[in-house]
């Protein structure tokens, strides 16, 4: 994808370079257009090192080559972060003044504008109504962070960090083809208390069922998450547990309105038959202690058993972690589990040596229960729209 970086000349404009770092290591190409206030506070020769594209803001270079225009046309999405008060106001206005500004009102490109100033500078009146007035011409406009500002002063108008407005930028693009769709997803991982103290738990971090959640609210689902301790910030309907007995109860949400239900949350097999009420103490003529477990429900199984039961016209997701020595034994794994569970696709990874867990990139197999096999491969917000662009497709076939 072609995404033109646009900066202005706030104190903010530091956090530019690790959102076009950011940008360009997922693959996307990118050119940065700096404000001549923008260069005050980070080096061109930064930007064209980080964007590996040479950086001229001047609009009277390359006039030959009508350099605004062919700008413009090229751009999949301009993202500017920061954008100042006056920024806000001069694009608001239409006003044309240098390459940035000029890139902006030539493109039909998405725009997507990442505000930073004081809180006064936000909550100005002439700043609500410039805001109000880009967000009625489709330009979407993050609003602020709040936290400490330039001075001693925090407040509301702190610049969001990178990750989260490549997140939003880039979901702009995605189509809303899950709009008015009823979305349950779970993530993290459930702990089974041994005491007051200890839990057997497991390595799952949450960071893919979060991505999926958040990439079907950006395609207009209506989401509701049940996190599995996990601290969740996101705008979302959450609902939190801990135990798999915890999850289990949360489920009752999924009923016959439910659109797609994604079970992504690593559910623990086992859980201690008692667990104990005061903490575990080291026996002192030091004899190993001795656990009594016993299984724990098999929640993917029964609430799709439930939901067919029930008629729910509900698409079905599960996730498989698999330790296996090769593809063919991963393959032939998450068959197995696709049919037993009842599910309408299932996703399953090789977990084996620590792979997967916590980290960003990850590779995957896609199943449905049509008989088709997917590899997908790279961060997990692309694996979360891959098998949202499946889902989509099966829910508007039903």
């Amino acid at each position: 994808m072609r995404i033109v970086v646009g900066i202005t000349g706030g104190i903010a404009a530091y956090k530019a370079v690790t959102l076009i770092r950011q940008l360009t290591e997922a693959g996307h190409e990118v050119k940065v257009i700096p404000t001549a206030n923008a260069l005050r506070f980070v080096g061109a020769a930064t930007l064209e090192a980080i964007s590996h594209n040479t950086v001229d803001p001047d609009l009277y270079t390359d006039v030959a080559d009508v350099k605004h225009i062919a700008l413009a046309q090229e751009a999949d999405l301009i993202i500017v972060a920061p954008a100042t008060g006056s920024f806000l106001a001069r694009t608001a206005a239409g006003i044309a003044d240098d390459l940035l500004s000029n890139v902006v009102l030539a493109s039909s490109a998405p725009v997507v504008l990442a505000p930073a100033m004081h809180t006064e500078m936000w909550t100005n009146a002439a700043t609500v109504q410039n805001v109000t007035t880009l967000r009625s011409r489709g330009i979407l406009v993050i609003d602020p962070a709040s936290g400490r500002l330039t001075g001693s002063d925090t407040g509301v108008g702190r610049l969001p960090e990178p990750e989260e407005i490549a997140r939003i930028a880039l979901g702009a693009l995605l189509p809303r083809d899950l709009e008015g769709k009823m979305f349950v997803v779970t993530a993290g991982g459930t702990q089974e208390p041994l005491d007051p103290v200890r839990f057997i738990g497991n390595r799952s971090s949450g960071k893919q069922g979060l991505a999926i959640a958040r990439a079907a609210s950006a395609r207009g689902a209506k989401v509701t998450l049940i996190a599995a301790n996990l601290e969740v910030v996101e705008a979302f309907d959450t609902i939190h547990v801990s135990t798999a007995k915890e999850l289990q109860s949360a489920l009752n949400v999924v009923d016959a309105k439910t659109d797609c239900l994604v079970m992504v949350a690593a559910v623990g097999d086992f859980r201690l038959a008692a667990p104990h009420d005061q903490k575990i103490k080291k026996a002192s003529d030091d004899v190993d202690l001795t656990l009594v477990l016993e299984r724990t429900p098999d929640l993917l199984s029964e609430t799709s058993t439930r939901l067919r039961a029930d008629g729910a016209d509900c698409i079905v997701v599960g996730f498989a972690a698999e330790t296996s020595t090769s593809q063919t034994e991963l393959e032939e794994l998450a068959k197995e589990k696709l049919n037993r569970k009842g599910c309408d696709f299932l996703v399953a990874n090789d977990v084996s040596n620590g792979k997967v867990f916590g980290l960003d990139e990850t590779s995957v197999l896609l199943l449905s229960k049509n008989g088709t096999v997917e590899e997908i491969s790279g961060d997990k917000s692309r694996i979360a729209n891959r098998l949202l662009d499946s889902v989509s497709k099966a829910l508007n076939q039903s």
